[in-house]
């Protein structure tokens, strides 16, 4: 199974794309949609994203998806702009047919690191030791190859799951 996380932002809106086969990962790709704010009005910014992740997914096939929630600060209007961008990242995956799994930041980090509160750093460093020889592009793709592979793991226990429940019928 081919999976993209994405990493929402309206600046820089961070991707990554796994392989998933049994247990093993395999990293594919990853990288960041840049939307800057010299590049004219808020539609126009939304419309950049939009286009630059279709290409992604189109580029990289992949066959299921997940979004890092986003929390809430205390600028209401930047809280909104970044609310915006989440709709992109669950827009495009959604025009291509793909299940959309979102997760809170800190289950991403719980699974991953293994501590909820667990910083950039952190975060980055084991996606590195679960993705062997990965080079990421920067903390926004490192973050959505963390959200790629909560989402794995997520799918492989809940299907792990589903065949206890249907072998003890």
């Amino acid at each position: 199974m081919r999976v993209i996380g994405i990493d929402p932002g309206l600046r820089n809106l961070g991707w990554g794309v796994i392989d998933v086969a049994g247990s093993r990962l395999a990293h594919v790709a990853n990288g960041i949609c840049h939307s800057d704010a010299g590049d004219g009005d808020l539609a126009m910014r939304l419309l950049s994203l939009h286009a630059q992740l279709t290409e992604v997914l189109r580029a990289w096939a992949p066959e299921a998806a997940a979004v890092e929630h986003t929390f809430v600060n205390k600028d209401a209007v930047a809280t909104l702009k970044l609310g915006q961008a989440r709709g992109i990242a669950l827009l495009v995956p959604a025009q291509f047919g793909l299940t959309v799994g979102e997760y809170a930041p800190n289950a991403v980090k719980k699974t991953v690191v293994g501590v909820g509160h667990a910083a950039k750093v952190q975060v980055d460093h084991m996606v590195k030791l679960h993705l062997p020889g990965v080079k990421v592009a920067g903390p926004d793709a490192a973050d959505a190859l963390a959200v790629a592979i909560c989402h794995a793991h997520h799918v492989q226990s809940s299907g792990r799951l589903q065949a206890a429940l249907r072998a003890a019928e």
